[in-house]
């Protein structure tokens, strides 16, 4: 399994050897370093490892983690990877982990949008445009009783409210190619997030 942190920097387009063009996201990814070692014969009870990326300044950064990572540097960010690949404490990884084709999954927080309608949040195709409609043209119309007795709003009724800030995973993309002097990806086609955000990067 291979894995790294990174942050998205913008989209681009690159030719291959045939001339053909490929759309790519461009992600600034590590180097990150392992900070601690799980292993399944101890008392965590399953194997994983823990990364740490992106400097920070050590006076932001709480006592229990600054001790946690004492002897390794402050980092921004800490992520867990589920593997049993072997690695020690203080290892480095970076995007040279990685070889032209790999087909990876990138995971990261999808841009927020704010409080948005039913039309633009759910696609809901509103009133008629005639007949009478005067201002509901974008409304949600009835919620039929929403709960089974009535009287509530059932959860997971689509309604308007906070659009975008999830968690986002997106499979089946590829890396199109790897510039290890400047630590870059880059992966086809569009990724989750806006520029500066944290990118999950793994492959199989």
């Amino acid at each position: 399994m291979k894995f790294i942190l990174g942050r998205k920097v913008n989209m681009t387009q690159v030719f291959d050897q045939d001339g053909t063009v490929h759309p790519v996201t461009v992600v600034k990814a590590g180097p990150i370093t392992i900070t601690q070692v799980k292993e399944k014969t101890t008392k965590d009870g399953y194997a994983a490892v823990q990364v740490g990326f992106d400097s920070k300044r050590s006076a932001l950064i709480n006592k229990a983690q600054r001790g946690h990572t004492k002897d390794l540097g402050d980092f921004r960010f800490l992520k867990e990877f589920r593997t049993d690949a072997t690695f020690k404490k203080g290892d480095k990884i970076d995007v040279s982990i990685f070889k032209e084709g790999d087909d990876i999954t990138v995971s990261a927080t999808s841009k927020g949008k704010g409080f948005q309608g039913v039309v633009k949040r759910h696609k809901f195709k509103g009133g008629p445009r005639t007949h009478g409609q005067k201002h509901s043209e974008r409304e949600p119309g009835t919620i039929s009783g929403a709960g089974r007795a009535g009287g509530r709003v059932a959860p997971g009724m689509r309604m308007a409210g906070r659009m975008g800030g999830d968690r986002v995973t997106v499979k089946n993309l590829k890396v199109i190619q790897i510039n290890p002097a400047e630590n870059l990806l880059l992966i086809s086609g569009a990724i989750p997030g806006k520029p500066g955000d944290l990118i999950e990067v793994v492959s199989q």
